[in-house]
């Protein structure tokens, strides 16, 4: 089967497709035939070197995918048949031609959406899932800052908060991009690179703050973080895009304002963890995708990129060009 490959860790120069061994299906595990994968940061990362696999996973790029079951291992025992078309999150591997899942992390795909639309839902609705559900624990009427607000896991965030009576606030780059966040539902939108997040959060909320961080951008931007939090705020933090290094009195600041600070990664997490996310994503919201009218979810596509064009793809992603999802389809 056609993978992506790397040989040395670098730029976007340095993938390209290369013949690999298909993997086998192993106890109670299902053979997806991927038709498309999207891109992620971590993507990035890890073709640069910076973060590798999870032990014991494949190396290949990927972690998520749609397409149809080719062939189910030994011992399975869910719903699932051959031909079926699924999604899933992966640790790994899901830019190549064939995939193996644990059949408990697939997903079936929403009635009315396609398979490319479909690659864009399980790493990044999972995730902001995740992050307001069940580490923010989001209550209605509260408001939650959203950082990256145009990115693919910044969309999914500003429709769940929505969906759970909360106020979502976004944070992005351009004009644009912030267009895109408040026709999804966000309250009020700030250019960073044009004012202070910070002070622009507090006069939206009269002073009070914001009841919920979703923070991908970690130590550059602790301090305004800290000086928009609400009392008894929760700031999730989920990556380390402005940098992981903090100087100042960090910890006197966010103790004053009894603030929690929450680290979270999904990628690591274990197999019983995924399933019991993928759980209660697939019981919660996956019926959304397919209702009519307003309380509709979708899942942004921002572009769409033959895999053969993974290089551009990547160059694409480093210029912070996307809002919403980069999708690799495969060939068929």
């Amino acid at each position: 089967m056609l993978a992506v490959h790397f040989d040395q860790p670098g730029g976007p120069e340095n993938l390209y497709l290369k013949e690999v061994g298909k993997p086998s299906p192993g106890e109670g595990e299902v053979l997806l035939k991927v038709a498309a994968s999207a891109l992620n940061r971590a993507d990035l990362l890890q073709r640069q070197g910076q973060y590798a696999p999870p032990p014991g996973t494949s190396s290949i790029l990927g972690l998520e995918a749609s397409g149809h079951v080719a062939e189910l291992g030994p011992g399975c025992q869910g719903p699932w048949k051959v031909g079926d078309s699924a999604m899933a999150l992966l640790p790994g591997g899901g830019q190549a031609q064939y995939v193996t899942i644990p059949e408990e992390v697939l997903m079936p795909i929403p009635e009315g959406l396609t398979l490319l639309q479909a690659a864009a839902i399980p790493e990044a609705w999972l995730t902001a899932f995740q992050l307001l559900h069940l580490l923010g624990d989001v209550q209605a009427g509260e408001s939650v800052l959203i950082h990256a607000g145009s990115s693919s896991v910044g969309t999914a965030a500003i429709q769940l908060a929505r969906r759970a009576g909360a106020i979502p606030l976004v944070t992005a780059g351009s004009q644009h991009k912030l267009q895109v966040a408040e026709n999804l539902g966000a309250a009020a939108g700030f250019n960073y690179k044009e004012e202070d997040f910070s002070e622009a959060t507090l006069k939206f909320t009269k002073g009070a703050g914001v009841n919920l961080i979703l923070d991908c951008i970690g130590g550059s931007y602790w301090e305004k973080n800290v000086n928009c939090l609400a009392l008894d705020g929760r700031w999730v933090l989920y990556g380390l895009m402005g940098g992981a290094d903090v100087s100042g009195p960090l910890l006197s600041k966010l103790l004053f304002k009894r603030g929690s600070l929450i680290t979270s990664l999904l990628r690591s997490r274990d197999k019983k963890y995924k399933q019991m996310l993928v759980k209660a994503f697939t019981e919660q919201i996956l019926p959304d995708f397919s209702k009519k009218g307003p309380q509709r979810l979708l899942p942004v596509l921002d572009s769409v990129y033959p895999v053969t064009e993974v290089q551009a793809a990547h160059q694409h992603m480093e210029a912070n060009r996307n809002v919403g999802k980069i999708v690799l389809q495969l060939p068929q």
